[in-house]
This record gives structure tokens, C-alpha cells and sequence, in this order.
């Protein structure tokens, strides 16, 4: 958490927030935040004067896009962005600010600490860590059916975990992967190789519509997360399985329950997402 449609709506907030604004000076209060480069007053030093021409989203990850450089931010548990007057006091937590030309200042808060701030010069973003590795967005034109089948099928690992990889597929964390699975009416212990091409299409079309529907309504407010307005997300009132065990699934009565799978607290609905196992033959049969 956050997971990409906050990440999405983050991107958006921002983007109407603080494009075109001219950083005239950056103050780091906790060094370990910044990843690259090593160096704190270079990245304090090389920033001044860089206008923000865009803010983009890779996954899980804000791109800033600057004059000259990239700024890779990630917000992990509870990094959150938020735009102040310089003259207003310092709250709790905020570890990095980006003071503008025209007073304003960008400030970066994170309670847990867990947030990352990587910078490159442009273009080499994308081809080193965190980025390098990162699969297909799911949002994008690219996630066809075919790029979908093409990552998933035939591979004998559990589906949820195979979801959450983000090498495969980016930005689907354990809240989207549980609905889409619901969705789906898939296990989420199936293999993904135990998939027909009906159940991959029919989870192809629930990882979209989850996805979409959730950044139309600004992410789910689970724990903590705000956008850069401060404002809450709303599909946590939409959720059909995450975080409602013991109640009753809306779509057949039963009781939904919550295991662990991949190391990961999973809800699923017994009924309507039925654990298929291999039958195995017995000798009389061979």
C-alpha cells in the first residue's frame, strides 16, 4: 500500500498541483530517503533551478520528470506528498522538501521511513534499478490478452504470488489481486498453468476493471492513504472480498474467510472461488 490506483491518483493530484513549478532549493532532514545518489547535497544541489515538466507513474513508482533529470519516488507504506506555503510550520515526519520559486513547497512525509527518492540524469531511468525490471502495465494499451496470457500461462506457480511479481506484471498489490480473483472466480492457490484460456480471459477482464474502477474514485483509504490533496480514496466501499472476513460474500452468502498465501493475507469465498485440483487417476484406471 499504496498500490496503483492510489499511486495513479497521487500522479494526478500532483500533476495538477505542481507542473511547471521551479525548484529553487531541496532540503533533505533524513539522508537514508535518498537512494541516489549517494551523495545528499549533490541531489539537494542538482535539483535547484530544475523546472517539473510532468509527473508519471511505472508501476508502483512517481516519475518526476524534470528539466535535466528523473526523479524515481517511491512511496512504500506510508510516504505521502503534500503542497504547503514555505511560511507554514513543519509537521511531524516530513523528511524532504522541494521549496519553489514561487513560495510554495512541496513536502514529503512518511511516518514508517520506508520511502525511496532515486535520481537520474533523463533517460537512464529506465534501465537501471528500481525501474529495469518491471513488467507490463495493466492500464496500458500493451496489456492485451495476449501479453496477458503470454506472461501467465503455463507457469506452475500460484496465481496470487505470480500477480504480486511485479517483474510480470506491475503494479497490483494484495488488495487488487484478491478482487480480481474473486472477480475471476479463481482460487487463489491455483497454478497459474491450471488456467483454461476461458478463466484467463475472464481474469484479464477483472484485473482491468478493478484497476480502472478503483482510480475513478481516487484508490482505496486503507490505513493511511491520502493524495497530495490530502483527500481519501473511496473504493474501500466498494471492495467485494478484501478485508471482509467472516462476513457474508455479496455475491453467493457465504462466509468469506482469510488465510495466507505466498506470505500474503488472502480472502477468498468458498464457493465462488472453488479450489480445482488435478484428479489423480488410480491404477484401475491407467
Amino acid at each position: 500500500m499504496p498500490e496503483l490506483p492510489e499511486v495513479e491518483t497521487v500522479k494526478r493530484t500532483l500533476n495538477y498541483l505542481i507542473t511547471g513549478k521551479t525548484i529553487e532549493r531541496v532540503q533533505v532532514r533524513l539522508p537514508r530517503i535518498i537512494q541516489k545518489p549517494d551523495d545528499i547535497q549533490m541531489f539537494e544541489v542538482l535539483l535547484q533551478g530544475q523546472q517539473i515538466e510532468t509527473i508519471e507513474r511505472r508501476g508502483k513508482f512517481l516519475r518526476f520528470v524534470l528539466t535535466d533529470y528523473v526523479m524515481v519516488s517511491h512511496l512504500r507504506m506510508e510516504g505521502r506528498y503534500g503542497l504547503y506555503s514555505s511560511e507554514d510550520p513543519l509537521e511531524s515526519h516530513t523528511h524532504v522538501l522541494f521549496r519553489f520559486t514561487d513560495g510554495s513547497e512541496l513536502r514529503y512525509k512518511d511516518v514508517r521511513q520506508f520511502g525511496t527518492m532515486h535520481l537520474f540524469p533523463r533517460g537512464e531511468e529506465l534501465t537501471q534499478p528500481p525501474l529495469h525490471k518491471l513488467g507490463i502495465e495493466p492500464l496500458d494499451e500493451g496489456f492485451t490478452f495476449e501479453a496477458f496470457r503470454e506472461r501467465i500461462a503455463g507457469k506452475k506457480t500460484k496465481i496470487k504470488p505470480l500477480l504480486l511479481n511485479q517483474e510480470y506484471i506491475v503494479g497490483i498489490g494484495n488488495i487488487y489481486v484478491d478482487e480480481s480473483l474473486f472477480l475471476a472466480g479463481i482460487h487463489p492457490e491455483r497454478e497459474a498453468s491450471s488456467l483454461s484460456k476461458k478463466e484467463l480471459l475472464l481474469l484479464h477482464e477483472a484485473i482491468i476493471r478493478t484497476l480502472s474502477e478503483s482510480v475513478e474514485v481516487g484508490g482505496s483509504s486503507i490505513k493511511s492513504y491520502v493524495n497530495g490533496q490530502g483527500e481519501i480514496g473511496m473504493f474501500q466501499h466498494q471492495l467485494n472480498i478484501y478485508g471482509r472476513q467472516s462476513q457474508s460474500c455479496k455475491a453467493c452468502g457465504s462466509e468469506i474467510y482469510k488465510t495466507v498465501v505466498g506470505g500474503r493475507g488472502t480472502h477468498i469465498c468458498p464457493t465462488c472461488q472453488p479450489l480445482k485440483r488435478k484428479r489423480i487417476r488410480k491404477k484401475s484406471e491407467k
